[in-house]
């Protein structure tokens, strides 16, 4: 695949990462020779120093044959007048842009459900862009995930699924300390499939014969009311949240605090299922005018303005008590450090938004429950779309050296009517769960599992073997 990525920015570059570790031809163009200097020494790819938003510059980087165009500066104007400008002379490039101004993009969604029959047909999307990624809007839908699902670990969730992959650490003295994952059956009846394992700091696809120690990391892949069960066995305990702190008003903090006390929304609820109907949510932040704002958009919650870094103010409204904090400032430093802290003074869980998953190891060393890391939750918005029709979700997982994939076996598919035990590759990719056509949940896949057009997959691969392997159950055009 032929990709095109102006903005060489950490966004692009990780981007360009993972694209080049797939195998895939990337150009990278940025104005700041300060910036594409160094660009060859992180990512194998090729590197323009010119304006991007530019044709002649863009005809240099060969947008003739690019399957893919994204535009990453941090001006959302030329963003997206270089998308329009693309899709003007090539229309059927592939062109997604991130536009941090929340106007641009509500305005967007608005014009296209307002006009559903017009942008459903052959007419051409709105400024030329087919998929528009808001950062603060990724990164709230992803903490809300972690919310839904107790906060006990960073959460992979499908499709209105009932499963999900928990990533979980296995305490001294638990239930699987010291057995093989071939063990596991005879120890518990609850269904689940172990999907990665994380042993002193390296990551691997497991097999039956992998002993689990305490102090290892599991992806556990089981349905969302087992969780709480598996989290016992493992040493851990999963509890529901009555109060919780949202530190930051900003958009961030206000696009959770809207789902989280909507009472339609899944965020108003605790993970079994129940309304928390004395559920109390607080929001936190050093601006006046972020928490005037707040305090007319969430009457019913606890709006604060103060120092969260300040434990005398802290303790006078009784923060420390709470079960959860989400830190949410745009100071992603502050936020990892502050949810330690919080920790420290009795707050029994915590979420922290980060840069990057480099971030998100600090995080988990300093105590923090569950970090999202803003430019991986960027990267796996972009690479989902990047795929086509057929894969609906990417997450990335580990540093970018696994990733999870939600995807369908198409006609074209090699895997059509054989068994899984037939196309297995251990070590390379694991099929974790199989929806059938028509079916409504995903069932997890076993060795006798056939696959038929339509099926929906479940699967973790090694990010060097994602394009290779999507490809062979017909979901990669060349």
């Amino acid at each position: 695949m032929q990709v095109v990525i102006v903005g060489a920015g950490f966004t692009g570059i990780q981007l360009a990462k993972v694209l080049v570790n797939e195998g895939n031809n990337v150009t990278l163009i940025d104005n700041n020779i300060e910036v594409t200097r160094h660009i060859g020494d992180q990512v194998d790819c090729t590197v323009i120093t010119q304006d991007g938003n530019n044709l002649e510059t863009l005809e240099s980087a060969r947008i003739a044959n690019a399957d893919v165009l994204v535009c990453l500066t941090d001006n959302d104007e030329v963003n997206m007048i270089t998308c329009s400008l693309v899709d003007q002379v090539y229309p059927k490039i592939l062109k997604i842009a991130r536009v941090r101004n929340y106007a641009y993009y509500t305005n967007t969604a608005v014009a296209k459900k307002t006009h559903a029959n017009t942008f459903s047909g052959s007419h051409r999307p709105l400024y030329g862009i087919d998929y528009m990624i808001h950062p603060d809007v990724e990164a709230a839908e992803a903490i809300v995930k972690a919310v839904e699902s107790g906060a006990v670990s960073n959460i992979v969730s499908f499709d209105n699924s009932l499963m999900q992959i928990s990533r979980i650490t296995v305490g001294e003295g638990s239930l699987f300390d010291g057995h093989k994952l071939m063990d596991f059956r005879s120890l518990t009846d609850i269904r689940m499939l172990v999907s990665y394992v994380e042993i002193d700091g390296k990551t691997s696809l497991p097999s039956g014969s992998t002993v689990v120690t305490a102090g290892c990391t599991l992806g556990i892949l089981s349905s969302k009311e087992d969780v709480s069960k598996i989290l016992e066995l493992c040493g851990s305990k999963q509890k529901g949240f009555r109060k919780i702190a949202i530190i930051g008003a900003g958009r961030i903090g206000t696009l959770i605090a809207k789902q989280i006390t909507e009472t339609k929304n899944i965020g108003a609820i605790n993970f079994w299922g129940k309304r928390k109907s004395n559920q109390i949510v607080s929001i936190i932040d050093t601006d006046s005018e972020l928490t005037r704002i707040a305090s007319e958009k969430f009457p019913d919650s606890n709006v604060l303005c103060g120092d969260a870094t300040d434990e005398s103010f802290l303790r006078e409204e009784h923060i420390p008590d709470y079960d959860l904090a989400i830190c949410a400032t745009h100071n992603h430093e502050l936020n990892m450090v502050l949810a330690a802290y919080l920790e420290s003074l009795g707050v029994k869980q915590s979420i922290s938004l980060v840069t990057s998953s480099a971030f998100a190891d600090i995080a988990t060393k300093l105590g923090v429950d569950v970090s999202i890391a803003l430019r991986d939750v960027i990267v796996d918005s972009i690479m989902s779309h990047m795929r086509g029709k057929a894969v609906k979700e990417i997450h990335t997982i580990t540093n970018g050296e696994f990733e999870i994939i939600e995807c369908e076996v198409t006609s074209s598919s090699e895997v059509l009517g054989k068994k899984l035990k037939e196309i297995a590759e251990p070590g390379k990719y694991l099929v974790l769960l199989d929806r059938h056509a028509g079916a409504e949940e995903y069932e997890i896949a076993i060795g006798d599992t056939i696959f038929a057009s339509g099926d929906h997959l479940v699967l973790i691969t090694q990010a060097e073997e994602s394009r290779r392997i999507l490809k062979f159950f017909g979901n990669v055009t060349e």
